[in-house]
């Protein structure tokens, strides 16, 4: 690989990273995609930023489930819910404009029907039996 291309892939990866991670606290940013996408440019440019991503707290929490097929559980997509549509309810209260509404309230069934039928659901040990 070519100085430049692993410069900019190092580059990316550190963009991917720093977004994923204020995903975790910004309900519009999606952690996990970004994560992927860091995890995707360190893979192919450096071996120490990849292994630095794959130990951080973020990484372990929001991507691992997500590639190895587990998926998330209930209580932590409660949770994405509950934090989102409580931030999604300050800003509107706070903007108090119409067309905000409405851009928030398409935000939140959207994100509704991302947490509950696109992101997979963690099997308890107790549906196997």
């Amino acid at each position: 690989m070519s100085a430049l291309k692993k410069c900019l892939f190092v580059i990316l990866g550190s963009l991917c990273t720093a977004l994923g991670i204020a995903g975790v606290f910004l309900p519009v940013l999606p952690t996990t995609p970004l994560l992927l996408a860091a995890a995707f440019f360190f893979s192919r440019s450096s071996e120490r930023l990849n292994a630095w991503l794959v130990e951080t707290k973020a990484y372990k929490a929001y991507v691992e489930p997500f590639k190895s097929g587990r998926g998330v559980t209930v209580k932590k997509k409660l949770t994405i819910l509950g934090i989102s549509y409580s931030i999604m309810a300050v800003s509107a209260v706070l903007v108090a404009k119409p067309i905000v509404w409405g851009i928030l309230g398409c935000v939140a069934v959207f994100l509704l029907w991302l947490v509950a039928f696109y992101l997979p659901t963690e099997r308890s040990v107790f549906d196997e039996e």
